[in-house]
């Protein structure tokens, strides 16, 4: 009788468990950052990313994008927009839904190449996404000064030409690097003059034990001479769940770092 108690137990705590993981796959917590550079153009005031990466099999929910209508400048996708069994038409729902927050940009991921990648890259480009293969985009505020997003293509499919990205922004201006894979850092050098790194695909580890998991926590941190802010990610790959690493998006708000006397 006790063994029969005991194994009630087990399942019931079991039960529960699943129940939160599950909640914590299917959450819609949106992460504020407001990050500081110095070598930020004060002319620019400042400048606010809407960040979402591994989206995967979830549908977007309408909190989020309300949540970050009126405060973006833009948005990026940061990688694996779709997985393998993901329909072209969740896809252009997805689209349409981040594009009521502001333009938006895309890098590929490595998940995005399990679907029909030539039907995607038609897709993103009749919904207006502009594609960051390699390549750069130029920002400039009234005074002038430039501000750079590169997009590299997916690291882990050795598909990534960082050469091709910084030879495309050229020397100057404020440089934001966006990577679905975080690992790019580690063909940074000082002279490329990367502030900032945007990047998801680990997804924080997913399920995480007494704080162990895969991958690391996402997060900011300084590595290689650069800001890296890796993202847990929006969706999740195998079983819908995860523990201690909860699904985000980001709102990161860039400025010019404060003078003492401010």
């Amino acid at each position: 009788m006790e063994f029969i108690y005991f194994l009630l137990v087990i399942l019931i705590f079991g039960g529960i468990l699943l129940l939160y993981m599950y909640r914590q796959a299917f959450g819609n917590t949106v992460l504020e950052h407001e990050l500081r550079f110095k070598e930020f153009p004060a002319s620019f005031g400042s400048v606010t990313i809407f960040f979402i990466s591994d989206i995967h099999k979830r549908i977007i929910s309408d909190s989020i994008i309300d949540e970050a209508k009126g405060k973006s400048d833009i948005v990026i996708i940061g990688g694996d927009l779709v997985e393998k069994g993901v329909s072209l038409d969740q896809a252009a729902g997805n689209i349409e839904k981040l594009k009521k927050i502001a333009p938006v940009f895309f890098v590929w991921g490595n998940n995005d190449y399990e679907s029909n990648s030539h039907e995607l890259d038609s897709l993103l480009y009749h919904s207006g996404v502009k594609v960051l293969d390699n390549t750069a985009i130029k920002f400039e505020s009234t005074a002038g000064d430039p501000l750079y997003i590169l997009g590299v293509d997916d690291y882990g499919t050795e598909k990534s030409r960082l050469d091709l990205a910084l030879q495309d922004a050229g020397d100057s201006g404020f440089k934001i690097l966006v990577s679905h894979n975080p690992y790019i850092v580690k063909e940074l050098e000082p002279g490329h003059n990367i502030s900032l790194v945007l990047s998801g695909h680990t997804h924080g580890g997913q399920i995480r034990i007494l704080g162990f998991g895969p991958y690391e926590l996402g997060g900011i941190k300084q590595k290689n001479g650069t800001t890296l802010l890796t993202s847990n990610g929006y969706g999740t790959t195998g079983v819908p769940l995860r523990l201690e690493a909860k699904a985000e998006a980001h709102l990161i708000t860039l400025l010019p770092e404060q003078n003492s006397a401010d």
